[in-house]
């Protein structure tokens, strides 16, 4: 059995109480995950060519605003 093939096998067998505590506590480790994923990418400037893209664009009035 894997390591992830345990964690889940431990997950399913939480009770209702403690699942909806692990489900919390997850979706906030993956959305901090999350975010300095995308914080890592900006910084080491893997959008700057979409944002040009996006920024020629919008100058040749292809974008909207909302």
């Amino acid at each position: 059995m894997t390591k992830v093939e345990a964690i889940e096998q431990e997950i399913g067998n939480l009770p209702p109480e403690d699942l909806a505590k692990f489900r919390a506590w997850f979706l906030e480790f993956d959305a901090q995950r999350w975010d300095e994923q995308i914080e890592n990418d900006a910084l080491s400037g893997k959008f700057n060519d979409l944002a040009g893209k996006a920024l020629t664009a919008h100058r040749q009035g292809k974008s909207l605003e909302f």
